[in-house]
C-alpha cells in the first residue's frame, strides 16, 4: 500500500510516545468531524468504507488493532485485565436500576428496561477493573445485585 510523506510512521511514532502526543490540524479536524457524526451519518460512513475500501469495523464497532507479537508466557495470561459487569438481580427499585443502566449504556429507556428485565444481563463488557468497579457501585447503589466476571 503506497503512501506519501511518512504519515503512517509519524502516527505510529506518536502513538508509542503517549506522553508527547501531538496531532496535526488535519487529524484534529477529521477526528472532530467523526466524533460529531449523527448515527445516520456514521452508518453511511461505515457503509461507504466497507463498499469502497473493504474496511469493516470489528464486532461491536471497535477498531481492530494488531496485538504486539512475542511470547508473554503463562504468567501474563493469569492476570485478568478486562471485566464484564453482569447484573444478576434488579432488586426492589427496578426503575432506579433502569435509569442507571440507561445512563451507563446510552440505551433508550425502553432498551434499558428490557436489558434490566433480562437478568442475568451484561451491562458493560471488557472494561478495566477500575471502570467495572465504578459501574458495579452505581448499580448496587440503585439496588441491583452485580458480579464482575
Amino acid at each position: 500500500m503506497a503512501h506519501g510523506g511518512g504519515q503512517c510512521e509519524r502516527v505510529l511514532y506518536v502513538m508509542s510516545e503517549a506522553a508527547t502526543m501531538e496531532f496535526s490540524a488535519g487529524t484534529k479536524e477529521l477526528g472532530d468531524k467523526i466524533a460529531n457524526l449523527t448515527l445516520k451519518q456514521a452508518k453511511e460512513l461505515s457503509d461507504y468504507l466497507k463498499d469502497v475500501y473493504k474496511i469493516e469495523p470489528a464486532a461491536g464497532g471497535a477498531v481492530m488493532m494488531a496485538a504486539p507479537s512475542g511470547d508473554a508466557g503463562p504468567a501474563a495470561e493469569a492476570v485478568q485485565t478486562e471485566f464484564d459487569v453482569v447484573m444478576t438481580s434488579f432488586g426492589d427499585k427496578k426503575l432506579d436500576v433502569v435509569k442507571v443502566v440507561k445512563n451507563l449504556t446510552g440505551a433508550s429507556l425502553m432498551d434499558a428496561k428490557k436489558l434490566v428485565e433480562a437478568v442475568p444481563a451484561k451491562i458493560k463488557e471488557k472494561i478495566s477493573k477500575e471502570d467495572a468497579e465504578k459501574v458495579k457501585a452505581q448499580l448496587m447503589e440503585a439496588g441491583a445485585t452485580v458480579e464482575l466476571k
